[in-house]
């Protein structure tokens, strides 16, 4: 979920139901050396509780120190990244590759815990590559270093994003640990989520790329509502929200271009026709896209000016006494 879990999708996870929200991963390296765009990522809203905060690295001793910044900037739970499968990550030894390394990965978790007071929690694959079942040996060991929880997202780093989620590796995962394990990977319904808690026995399920441009999936799965799909109204809402608390958080100039990957996933699923989408992705600025918006959908005012006049104060945001905040958003 890197490039797409911001500040402003994770308050509107929250807002459609989700238990608990996660930030994009933040690399410990970024933090150790005060970048201003990482220590952005520790910016914490009063709605986004509970929140966890996850952080990627391979040197035991700067994770523990981010993670005494994820702390202090205001998470309830670090959660570390075992499972990213990304090259520029895996090649420094961080992400997936740890699930190869059993001893450094232990290490990085028993650092953690012992530098933090929060809950700490571990996301994993399988292994890296097709076939893997390293998440089985190494899974029993963190909790042994002082995993709290772990998440399992049972593809391999090699399979990425392609065939499906073998949720049966999940189910042995269960069985062989005593702490709540969540299952992650092609949760995109209710009748799905249910399905996997019933044959995995999993404490949770997790929702990632179903819930891009489509908080309403939330709500489905939470509660059995909305199955019917949201009115073209509340989809131009949502977005234009989402625009302008993304520009809040970014600014404009990075906004514009992070966003327009977001146009397409709002718009899509027969919302509104393709010619739209690309229309917006042409323009220049998110004032521009907000505009064409609101001239698509006029009875999204309304909804906009309720959901607005439900955000907390910016101000209420938590930062760190020493983050630099000019670049990222305002301040």
């Amino acid at each position: 979920m890197a490039g797409v879990s911001v500040q402003a999708f994770r308050r509107q996870g929250r807002r459609y139901g989700a238990g608990l929200v996660c930030s994009e991963m933040v690399s410990c390296a970024g933090l150790e050396h005060r970048n201003e765009r990482t220590l952005g990522y520790l910016r914490v809203a009063r709605d986004e509780h509970p929140l966890a905060i996850q952080i990627f690295g391979s040197e035991p001793g700067v994770m523990a120190e981010a993670a005494r910044m994820v702390a202090a900037a205001g998470a309830d739970i670090v959660d570390i990244n075992f499972g990213c499968p990304v090259r520029k990550v895996t090649k420094t030894g961080a992400g997936a590759t740890l699930l190869e390394d059993p001893d450094r990965a232990c290490a990085i978790v028993g650092a953690v815990a012992e530098s933090v007071e929060l809950p700490v929690s571990v996301k994993m694959r399988r292994g890296l590559e097709n076939g893997s079942r390293a998440c089985l040996v190494v899974g029993p060991r963190l909790v042994e270093a002082g995993a709290a929880t772990l998440t399992l997202h049972p593809r391999s780093a090699q399979q990425m994003y392609t065939g499906e989620a073998d949720h049966a590796l999940t189910a042995e995962l269960v069985s062989l640990v005593d702490v709540p394990v969540v299952a992650s990977g092609d949760v995109t319904s209710r009748a799905r989520a249910q399905s996997v808690l019933a044959t995995t026995g999993a404490a949770a399920v997790m929702v990632g790329r179903g819930a891009q441009g489509n908080p309403w999936a939330l709500r489905e799965i939470v509660d059995g509502a909305g199955a019917a799909g949201p009115s073209r109204e509340e989809v131009a809402a949502e977005l234009i929200l989402f625009v302008r608390e993304t520009v809040r958080e970014l600014g404009e100039h990075r906004a514009a271009g992070f966003l327009k990957k977001f146009y397409g996933w709002y718009l899509g699923r027969g919302r509104f026709p393709r010619a739209f989408k690309q229309e917006l992705v042409q323009l220049d600025t998110t004032e521009e896209v907000v505009t064409r918006l609101f001239a698509a959908a006029p009875g999204a005012a309304e909804i906009v000016e309720r959901l607005e006049a439900e955000l907390p104060d910016p101000a209420d945001e938590i930062l760190l006494d020493s983050m630099p905040i000019s670049i990222y958003g305002g301040g």
